[in-house]
């Protein structure tokens, strides 16, 4: 063993069976049974890359012999440190052992909605822009809206989905077996189903938290936390031992690198665009004969993230944004604008109780986890009740994220391409029912998530197929109810939506994971 080896998995060993404070770092979830996979899904290392190259892009060196004295030192660590366990660790165990799959999306929920809070105007009238280079300013970095959270779940849930599809090559490649395998006396506290090395807990940990890390750096410390819980979970179970930690993490952050790197010119650098720019697409809405939007707030609010439409996209290419653009909207001076109008008036005036629950069901709105959120919540309970293994619930994940990302850009390209009034700009008389978003009508975004959502869980999860179709509808009409869009924002919106969905289908198709 070299001596930059030796000093690394010192300090693996130190965090693993050192750290007593972990508690604080646990997300006060909903209890989840420990993970019992119906498979191990043994060929995962094969499945098609989205991102890398292959499964090899990134080199993890083989692991040393189970028979060595390091390992058996590691060994008897473990055996030390479980005999000496707090109910405290024993909780982080119990938290971890649901699958870490599940466990980082619920944690990245979490985040998007406690930062999805729009900035408050300064007395000047004018508003903050929330600075990554300076994340705990007021306002606080970042406003995770709709497409800043639809980007953020897509980049966490495929590099997740990508580093997970390595480690499973890896570890069919090496064959090491858990420390609870290796030594009866090593007990084993969760399911230790898949080789250890490298270790895949450690690799949802290193790739998550470099990546949380990134989107949400004023939570670095809670990111940290939660990975930490989870490297020592693994091994305080009698899952892995240090040095398939060790492994597992340098793993995880490689992979997470590559997906910095993406990010880094991805478009949405550039996504706020300027004044010139929105006065230039309100200028070019008047051009055409239309009445273009206008922000309701007061202060006018800048629109929200006006050229979202030019990031790229997974599924699909920046041509075939394009070619599945909408068609234009019904013009704002027409006769079938005029009756739409009045249809949504009618919900203000006579909406039932039920219609006006649904509105609240969807709201999705500030200070939730948005409507990508509340599908990835949706997904959550098919994943654990399918009793997937790790990797096939990432599979889940990153699928259905990439449709819902490929979602924003599509629907807010058609947004700006066509800066349509909401309904309450056309008529002061109508009141919404919840929030009015920032940004122009056509078309509906929860129409568009929805539906590409839909698309993607029916795939995936057939049996359930007019469940997904239900919500899908359920969740755009909830946005007529709410008085804030035209019903063909909606049923556009869904053809769109449907469409886009198309694109990760066909992709998961041929990804080798049915």
């Amino acid at each position: 063993m070299n001596r930059t080896h030796r000093t690394g998995l010192a300090a693996v060993v130190a965090l693993c069976l050192g750290s007593a404070g972990c508690q604080q770092g646990i997300t006060q979830s909903e209890d989840l049974p420990p993970l019992a996979p119906s498979s191990t899904d043994a060929n995962a290392g094969s499945w098609r890359m989205l991102v890398l190259s292959g499964p090899t892009q990134i080199t993890v060196p083989p692991p040393g012999l189970v028979t060595s004295d390091a390992y058996r030192a590691e060994l008897t660590a473990i055996k030390a440190a479980q005999a000496g366990l707090t109910a405290e660790q024993r909780e982080v165990v119990s938290y971890w052992s649901a699958g870490g799959v599940i466990r980082w999306n619920q944690i990245l929920r979490e985040l998007v909605a406690r930062y999805n809070l729009p900035p408050a105007p300064r007395p000047d009238g004018t508003y903050p822009v929330p600075d990554a280079a300076n994340p705990f300013a007021d306002p606080q970095f970042p406003f995770a809206n709709p497409p800043y959270a639809a980007r953020a779940y897509s980049y966490v849930s495929v590099a997740q989905f990508e580093a997970l599809k390595s480690a499973w090559y890896y570890m069919s490649l090496y064959q090491r077996p858990a420390p609870s395998k290796v030594d009866s006396g090593v007990q084993a506290l969760a399911s230790a189903d898949v080789p250890a090395y490298p270790s895949a807990d450690a690799v949802m940990s290193g790739v998550n938290e470099t990546l949380m890390r990134l989107l949400f750096p004023a939570a670095v410390d809670e990111v940290a936390r939660h990975a930490q819980d989870q490297r020592n979970a693994a091994v305080w179970s009698g899952k892995a031992a240090p040095s398939d930690v060790e492994a597992g993490v340098a793993l995880g952050r490689s992979v997470a690198a590559v997906f910095q790197a993406r990010a880094a010119s991805d478009g949405m650098r550039t996504a706020g665009g300027s004044r010139a720019v929105w006065d230039a697409m309100a200028a070019a809405a008047t051009a055409r004969g239309e009445v273009a939007w206008v922000s309701q707030e007061s202060p006018p609010r800048p629109p929200m993230l006006p050229l979202f439409g030019q990031v790229r996209a997974w599924a699909m290419s920046p041509a075939d944004i394009l070619v599945e653009r909408p068609p234009a909207p019904p013009s704002t001076s027409s006769a079938l604008m005029k009756q739409e109008l009045a249809e949504v008036k009618s919900y203000t005036d006579n909406a039932t109780r039920e219609q006006i629950a649904i509105a609240n069901k969807w709201s999705d709105g500030a200070g939730s986890y948005t409507p990508p959120g509340h599908w990835n919540d949706i997904a959550t309970e098919h994943v654990r009740d399918a009793r997937m293994s790790e990797v096939r619930a990432a599979r889940v994940y990153a699928l259905l994220n990439m449709a819902m990302h490929d979602a924003a850009v599509g629907c807010w390209d058609a947004k700006y391409a066509y800066f349509n009034p909401r309904p309450s700009q056309l008529d002061p008389a109508i009141k919404t029912a919840i929030g009015l978003p920032n940004f122009p009508s056509y078309t509906s975004g929860h129409s568009t998530f929805s539906a590409a959502a839909a698309v993607v869980l029916s795939y995936l999860f057939p049996a359930r197929a007019s469940d997904f179709d239900a919500m899908k509808e359920e969740s755009s009409l909830s946005r007529l109810y709410s008085c804030i869009h035209y019903r063909s924002d909606i049923e556009v919106g869904k053809d769109h939506g449907n469409r886009i969905g198309g694109y990760t289908v066909r992709f998961a198709r041929q990804d080798g994971g049915d």
